[in-house]
């Protein structure tokens, strides 16, 4: 048995059905860990999603920020709906689109392995948590979009405030994890993000740092893995794992094996590369 991690789909159907090829996937024995940002602007993404949904018994999927939007358009008007691009269109006017979007809805936004010794994120930590303590905020938010008050959360999701406090509560602290957990590179070591800094380390202004390496943060006891930062690349170091190798700006889809002490890194050309 294998169990792999996969970069930033973002609607790379066939990109991904290389990568799948190329690692020589074995439904019957290997996992899937899936980083989050499955569809939007790959052109693929509602079979990029139908293709998740099929391997749902083989495979862990967080939510990104591309997969929350997904889910807020999805409960929008018809006419609202015709307002986005044509590859998300397409998922949320199919015959199946309901079902897709419920089932995504019931994703995590935090997945962790304390056996195999890995947790999967999308962009990040806050500098102070600890990976349970993560754990339990991603599943506020996680109990919220699965109960029947869901359409107000994603109403209410957007906005770059507040930012992370203890004493957050209601919308307010739901956004804030969410921002966390979906949406960040550079934060400040108070756990302030900067959301509109997104280029490669080296580009942000003083006094931001990558989130996984704040002056003074906090050790975690797993590895994790995470995507959203196409600009950053493959980076291994500081405990974590970055994947997003921009498949659909014209990179590279990245897998890596978890279950092995050999760093196995496994890539294919992403979207119109050769």
């Amino acid at each position: 048995m294998s169990v792999w991690a996969i970069g930033d789909l973002q609607g790379c159907y066939d990109a991904t059905q290389r990568l799948l090829e190329r690692i020589r996937f074995d439904p019957a024995q290997d996992r899937l860990w899936f980083c989050g940002d499955l569809v939007n602007r790959g052109g693929q993404s509602l079979e990029t999603l139908r293709l998740i949904h099929a391997l749902r018994d083989h495979s862990e999927v967080v939510l990104g920020n591309h997969d929350l939007s997904l889910l807020a358009i999805s409960e929008r008007s018809a006419e609202e709906r015709r307002k986005v691009n044509p590859d998300l269109q397409r998922v949320v006017f199919a015959e199946d689109g309901p079902a897709l979007a419920a089932w995504l809805r019931a994703r995590k936004l935090v997945h962790a392995d304390r056996e195999l010794g890995w947790m999967m994120v999308h962009a990040g930590l806050a500098p102070q948590w600890t990976t349970h303590q993560a754990e339990g905020y991603a599943a506020e938010v996680e109990q919220q979009l699965r109960g029947k008050h869901y359409r107000k959360l994603l109403r209410n999701m957007y906005g770059d405030k507040p930012n992370w406090s203890t004493g957050l509560r209601g919308l307010d602290r739901w956004r804030a994890i969410i921002n966390v957990l979906t949406r960040m590179r550079y934060c400040t070591p108070r756990g302030r993000i900067s959301i509109d800094n997104k280029g490669a380390p080296g580009t942000q202004p003083a006094g931001l740092y990558p989130w996984y390496e704040v002056p003074g943060h906090i050790e975690r006891d797993l590895k994790i893995v995470f995507g959203h930062w196409s600009t950053l690349g493959l980076m291994i170091g500081h405990g974590v794992h970055a994947l997003d190798t921009g498949a659909v700006w014209g990179g590279r889809l990245t897998a890596l094996q978890l279950d092995t002490d050999e760093l196995r890194i496994v890539q294919v050309p992403g979207r119109n590369a050769a």
